[in-house]
């Protein structure tokens, strides 16, 4: 039996503050699946029992900015706050509270990037969340018991790191995972997505077509789909369907197809709405 670590489950869901802020402007049938989902993310999450849990998300500017603003981030921190402020915690209706951080795999990821040839941002301390864990983990680890290693993508303005990267750089977490024995059972989860507007007048549209065909991509588990987006494809469904490289990210970590447990166009909740499981 081996000693090294391993990806023991990959998930990926969506992170739209009305989540968790507003969720009864949801219809209640659309509101239901999503809940059921992430309530079935949740259990299989407590049957994997593990011991940390790698996060990877895009952060709106709550860390970092236009001048600085890296492709990917690695955080090594024993904590992290969120949300970050109590305005921001009032919106998204979670309680401010300290997450655990796993600092030594943290650590060991940052290296194993170097080693790979990625030049990610080392986050040594200070990392705050906004509703990009705290409104999935609200569901997911309410007491926020799982150890997190969080991992910033650029999802929020360009130039963003290509879909290639992005899914080279799951598969490089996979790797740095099975390099390693301090923690065996490691689960990935990808939060973002999926089409939705920002800050622009189409702010509340949803883009059905682009959401079905991208979790059809990621249902197949084929690489070259999930990698061969441009720039104007995504566009097409907002400047925050951008973040689907978080998605990517834990398709490459995972290398196998995802079981896509709840999709929801909830334009009460700005987002097309998604939760999904890799068939590891």
């Amino acid at each position: 039996m081996s000693t090294h670590g391993r990806i023991v489950g990959a998930f990926a869901a969506s992170h739209s503050p009305g989540i968790t802020g507003w969720p009864e402007k949801a219809p209640p049938d659309a509101r239901a699946t999503v809940e059921r989902a992430y309530a079935e993310v949740r259990h299989r999450i407590e049957e994997l029992e593990p011991d940390a849990v790698i996060a990877v998300s895009v952060e709106h500017f709550t860390n970092f900015h236009l001048g600085n603003l890296p492709a990917f981030a690695i955080a090594t921190g024993d904590t992290y706050l969120g949300p970050a402020t109590a305005e921001m915690a009032a919106f998204v209706n979670v309680e401010q509270h300290h997450y655990p951080g796993a600092a030594s795999l943290g650590r060991h990821l940052y290296a194993e990037a170097l080693t790979a040839e990625f030049d990610p941002a080392l986050v040594e301390g200070g990392l705050e969340f906004d509703e990009n864990f705290c409104v999935p983990l609200k569901h997911l680890d309410p007491d926020s018991r799982r150890p997190l290693v969080p991992v910033i993508v650029n999802g929020v303005n360009p130039p963003w790191p290509t879909p290639k990267r992005c899914y080279d750089f799951g598969r490089m977490i996979r790797a740095a995972v099975e390099s390693q024995s301090e923690a065996r059972r490691v689960v990935v989860l990808a939060t973002g997505g999926l089409s939705h507007w920002v800050g622009l007048p189409e702010s509340g549209s949803i883009n059905e077509e682009f959401d079905r065909d991208f979790v059809a991509r990621l249902e197949s588990g084929e690489p070259g789909r999930l990698t061969s987006y441009t720039r104007e494809e995504i566009d097409l469904a907002g400047n925050g369907a951008h973040e689907i490289r978080t998605w990517i990210v834990a398709a490459g970590a995972a290398g196998v197809g995802f079981d896509v447990l709840a999709y929801e166009p909830v334009p009460a909740w700005l987002t097309g709405t998604a939760v999904a499981a890799a068939r590891l």
